[in-house]
């Protein structure tokens, strides 16, 4: 019995023994098979990030994702890893088996949820701001004043986007848009220049453009500005929210040739640079492409939609402009949001005061540029 016993404890030692020397044989093979030694466009074609941008962003990310154990994975291939299943969204797209990463799907997974985790505590408020500082939202006036498609006063266009995920085991129905698909529903604002200003991505796929607008810091944001005197600064959105006096929407059914329809053409060619945003957006990050499912829980997809925005500002910031709009995006965007969202709501949604403020704004923008 004795000698059984011993055999077996020789035999289980005998296996955590090699389980240890393949993941110490696994390491150093990933050591000594570097992907930052890939040529420049190659490594921005599979990672979106150029070699030295990935490098700064390991560093910034390091003190959250350093392990421990001699066999663990190093904060680069951590990284990297991540950064593979943002560029499309899949892990059997060669994200864990080729290019040098040599990760099984679950390793995938814990990396993608730790980098995840790590751009939203250490990057999110730094790259991704609102409200905007008074010289930013100055050079943002600058920048829809000379845009191609120019509107005055305008600092931000905004809408929301769906970002389909796994149907959650809790609340499920409040997931389902009125496509019957589990989404987010995505509140941004972007620039001229596609640059992400803010991002909500923590509404279930029911809700309403509108209602994500009115509960979010970035309306409260645009209140206080108007509450403390700045006038003249407002941000442009589609007919799925009501004007306000810091929100400039549509007007319906205007005559051809009137000041109110040379109004509503300036509004929608402006705004029409949020959806051409999203169309970059989900063409460099596959993941959050109306063809793909992150196969996460809603807290942690909304995360990874953060991780997005943050690595979009930072491509723009360093002038990494290799991916263009998809106009098939932008397209299933638009789809996806019709019958508008606004349909679904009854004008009650709105305080009567601040609908007057609105108008009262509206026709004085109207009557200053456009009679």
């Amino acid at each position: 019995m004795a000698l059984g016993y011993a055999a077996f404890d020789l035999m289980y030692l005998e296996h955590r023994v090699q389980r240890l020397e393949r993941k110490v044989e696994t390491r150093a093979w990933r050591d000594t098979h570097d992907p930052f030694e890939l040529h420049d466009d190659r490594f921005i074609k599979l990672f979106r990030l150029s070699p030295d941008l990935a490098t700064e962003l390991v560093e910034e990310l390091r003190p959250a994702l350093e392990r421990q154990r001699p066999y663990g994975i190093s904060v680069e291939h951590q990284v990297l890893a991540a950064l593979r299943f943002y560029a499309t969204g899949s892990y059997q797209e060669a994200v864990g088996e080729s290019y040098d990463l040599a990760l099984s799907q679950p390793s995938i997974s814990r990396c993608v949820r730790d980098v995840t985790n790590a751009i939203n505590q250490r990057l999110l408020r730094r790259w991704v701001k609102f409200p905007m500082t008074p010289n930013d939202r100055y050079a943002a006036k600058l920048k829809f004043q000379n845009a191609p498609q120019p509107f005055p006063g305008a600092i931000g266009a905004m809408d929301c986007t769906y970002i389909h995920i796994l149907g959650p085991s809790q609340n499920e129905e409040a997931f389902v848009n009125h496509h019957g698909d589990h989404t987010l529903n995505v509140q941004a604002i972007c620039d001229p220049d596609f640059k992400l200003l803010n991002v909500n991505a923590r509404y279930p796929g029911a809700r309403n453009d509108y209602f994500i607008w009115s509960n979010s810091a970035a309306q409260r944001a645009m209140r206080r500005l108007y509450q403390n005197g700045e006038r003249e600064t407002w941000l442009i959105g589609d007919d799925g929210y009501f004007v306000e006096p810091w929100l400039m929407t549509p007007l319906k059914h205007e005559r051809v040739g009137t000041p109110r329809f040379r109004y509503n053409e300036a509004l929608c060619k402006a705004r029409c640079v949020i959806e051409r945003c999203f169309g970059v957006f989900k063409a460099q990050f596959r993941c959050l492409s109306a063809q793909r499912k992150l196969m996460y829980d809603p807290e942690m997809a909304g995360k990874i939609v953060n991780a997005c925005a943050v690595l979009h500002n930072m491509r723009l910031e360093n002038n990494l402009h290799d991916v263009e709009v998809d106009p098939e995006e932008v397209e299933l965007h638009r789809r996806a949001h019709r019958p508008n969202p606004r349909d679904e709501r009854d004008d009650n949604d709105q305080p009567l005061t601040m609908r007057a403020q609105g108008i009262r704004v509206q026709e004085r923008l109207i009557a200053r540029h456009y009679s």
